[in-house]
C-alpha cells in the first residue's frame, strides 16, 4: 500500500477498501477480510483497522456484525435516510427506486399526537421499491407543519425528487432532530397493499422529528421499514 503524506493510516485503509468496493472488486454481500487479515495486509494496528472500518460504515459502504465480521452493503444504489442513524443493510437484491405516492395539504392525526399541535400539514408520501422483487422496502409519510412557502410544492412537486433540496430552495433546513424506532408486529392490510407485501408481516417503524435552527418543527416522518433491509447504527 502506498503512503500519502498527511493522511492518517486509518483513512488510507478506508480509501483503499472504498476504491475496491466502488470498482466492483468487492461486491454487495461480500465479507471483508478479518481484522487480523487487514492488519497484516496494511501493516497497521487493530485500532487503525477498526477506525478505517468505521469510516466505511459511516459512508454506508459496509456493516459490521459483532462476532461475525464486516460485509459490503453498497450495491450501487443509495437509500436516502436524511438525518439520523437509519442505515440500509441491503441484504436483498436489486436496485431501488423511489416512487412519489402523493403531495397534498391536509390534517394528520399521527403528527398532531406526536407534536401536540393542530393545524394543516404538507403531506408527502413516498415508497421505495426493490425493482427486481417488485415489493416495497420502505413506506415514508412526511408531515410538515404548513408554511406559506409550501404552496408551490403542491403544483410543482419536489426538486429533483428530493425533499431536502426543495426545502433548501426556500431557505429551510433541519438543524436538529430525534428518531425513535419500534416494531410493527403485523403490517396492516392497507399498508401491505401499498407495499405489495403480505398483511401481517412484521416491520420496523421509525418516527423522526426535525427542527430548524430557531427550534421550530420542520418535519414529522413516519417510516415503515423492511427489517431485512434496514438496521440501526449509533455512533458514540
Amino acid at each position: 500500500m502506498s503512503t500519502r503524506i498527511g493522511l492518517p493510516k486509518s483513512e488510507l485503509v478506508a480509501r483503499t477498501l472504498e476504491r475496491e468496493i466502488r470498482d466492483g472488486r468487492l461486491l454487495h454481500g461480500d465479507q471483508l477480510d478479518s481484522e487480523g487479515g487487514l492488519m497484516r495486509r496494511f501493516s497497521v494496528s487493530r485500532n487503525t483497522v477498526r477506525r478505517g472500518l468505521e469510516i466505511l460504515a459511516r459512508q454506508g459502504l459496509i456493516t459490521t456484525r459483532t462476532g461475525i465480521g464486516s460485509f459490503v452493503t453498497y450495491d450501487g444504489t443509495t437509500i436516502d435516510s436524511n438525518l439520523g442513524w437509519t442505515v440500509a443493510l441491503s441484504h436483498g437484491e436489486g436496485a431501488v427506486e423511489t416512487r412519489l405516492l402523493g403531495i397534498a395539504r391536509g390534517s394528520s392525526q399521527r403528527a398532531e399526537a406526536r407534536l401536540g399541535a393542530g393545524g394543516s400539514y404538507l403531506r408527502i408520501d413516498r415508497l421505495r421499491v426493490c425493482r427486481k422483487a417488485g415489493w416495497g422496502i420502505s413506506l415514508e409519510r412526511s408531515r410538515l407543519p404548513w408554511r406559506d412557502g409550501f404552496a408551490p410544492i403542491l403544483t410543482g412537486g419536489l426538486q429533483g425528487g428530493s425533499l431536502n433540496a426543495t426545502l433548501a430552495a426556500i431557505g429551510l433546513a433541519a438543524a436538529s432532530g430525534q428518531e425513535v424506532v419500534g416494531v410493527i408486529p403485523a403490517l396492516s392490510p392497507v399498508d401491505a397493499g401499498i407495499m405489495a407485501r403480505p398483511a401481517g408481516a412484521p416491520m420496523l417503524r421509525l418516527e423522526r422529528v426535525t427542527r430548524t435552527a430557531e427550534g421550530d418543527t420542520l418535519e414529522y416522518v413516519e417510516s415503515i421499514l423492511d427489517p431485512t433491509r434496514f438496521g440501526l447504527r449509533i455512533d458514540f
